[in-house]
């Protein structure tokens, strides 16, 4: 009997979603959350009212808490130090877990599934005995992670002990003891990573007893619009550094410089919100400039892509089967970049890089028939994974 056919025979279920009001926290889980609904589950999403209509939007109920994070705005800014980034979600966590706790205390979840930055929900999880499930948008710890990033972690245990001291005063004040602060961060029960297996580093070390890649999880985005190629466009090239790292005005002014009038060429650039159009000068024929397109709609149709390497956005280029030019700004984005280069579809620039290096990175990409063969086939497999139906199905399975 199938999972599907299983679940089947279940009663409806009240599952509870934490995460972050962030783009690449929200939207990888937004259809399997949609799917979740229309499967008939009660789905209660906890999550800031920033990011109201793209919950709701799925069927779900928003329970919304203020997230303490500088992650939404113009003035959204983080500090490099790792140790103070981890003060920050630590403060969230403890903002966020009282109003989880009185919103869930008389209307408990059968099944709780979190962000990896929605750690309270395992904190509720745990002192209520209801199962739980990470959805992670990002790549997972692999056996000897702790070693490959020794770094790190001895900053956060040692210039950060009196954050691994007030994590772990947190987790003993709620019930919590005899656990590691960054173990209950970095090793959840069990996860469904929504990422394709190829840009996960080192997956051959990963436990496939606590992990399970699911794969990108796509699905309609009618409601943020359309896009239509233009009749006379050979190709399209898409330009975009998702939505919190676009202040990068030289960058763009780069790229008219690199692919404005280039043969052929039809450029789409998204330059944010806080780059205004006026800033870039000359705007070359063949470029159209918006501050937000509908990326997926643009990438279907698209036959490269410069990104800044995000998760959801290197994600998309692989689905969509586009040789990607990585220009990445922080988090993730670095190993992502290397990830790109390591599979022979992509290159890393920064973006201080000159013309002349962008224009010939698209070209070199573009020509290149095994870039395209490799695409293909990554494109095949991100696309017979079973996505977002099998996600809900091994869900239901932990019901």
């Amino acid at each position: 009997m199938t999972l599907w056919r299983t679940a089947m025979t279940r009663r409806p279920a009240h599952i509870a979603m934490v995460s972050i009001p962030a783009h690449g926290h929200v939207n990888p889980s937004l259809e399997v959350i949609r799917e979740l609904v229309a499967r008939g589950h009660r789905v209660s999403y906890a999550n800031d009212p920033a990011f109201a209509g793209p919950i709701e939007g799925t069927g779900a109920t928003l329970v919304p808490y203020r997230t303490t994070l500088p992650l939404t705005g113009e003035d959204a800014d983080w500090p490099e130090d790792p140790v103070k980034v981890q003060e920050y979600f630590l403060r969230d966590a403890e903002a966020m877990l009282p109003v989880l706790r009185d919103a869930f205390d008389r209307d408990r979840p059968d099944l709780f599934l979190y962000d990896i930055a929605g750690c309270p929900a395992r904190v509720l999880a745990e002192n209520w005995d209801v199962p739980i499930l990470q959805l992670s948008p990002t790549f997972v710890a692999w056996d000897g992670y702790e070693d490959d990033f020794s770094e790190l972690y001895d900053a956060i245990r040692t210039d950060g002990h009196e954050y691994t001291a007030g994590f772990t005063r947190w987790l003993a004040e709620n019930g919590i003891t005899g656990i590691d602060p960054l173990d209950f961060l970095g090793k959840p029960t069990r996860s469904l990573a929504l990422i394709p297996r190829a840009l996960q580093p080192n997956a051959d070390r990963v436990d496939p007893e606590r992990y399970t890649f699911v794969g990108p999880c796509l699905g309609d985005r009618s409601e943020q619009g359309s896009w239509a190629r233009p009749a006379d466009a050979e190709r399209v090239l898409l330009i975009s550094l998702g939505s919190a790292y676009t202040d990068q005005p030289d960058f763009y002014r780069a790229c008219l410089r690199a692919f404005g009038d280039l043969p052929g060429w039809h450029v789409v650039l998204q330059i944010g919100k806080q780059v205004r159009a006026a800033d870039l000068g000359p705007v070359p024929a063949n470029v159209e400039v918006h501050s937000w397109v509908p990326q997926l709609a643009v990438l279907e149709q698209a036959d490269a892509f410069v990104t800044h390497a995000g998760m959801g956005g290197a994600t998309e280029g692989l689905y969509c089967g586009v040789p990607m030019i990585a220009v990445p700004q922080g988090a993730d984005q670095f190993a992502n970049a290397d990830r790109l280069v390591g599979l022979g579809v992509g290159r890393r620039l920064d973006t201080d890089a000159p013309s002349d290096a962008l224009r010939a990175a698209l070209l070199d990409l573009t020509a290149d028939p095994a870039v395209a063969e490799r695409l293909a086939a990554i494109r095949h497999e991100l696309r017979t994974m079973g996505g977002t139906a099998h996600t809900a199905d091994l869900i239901e399975a932990a019901l």
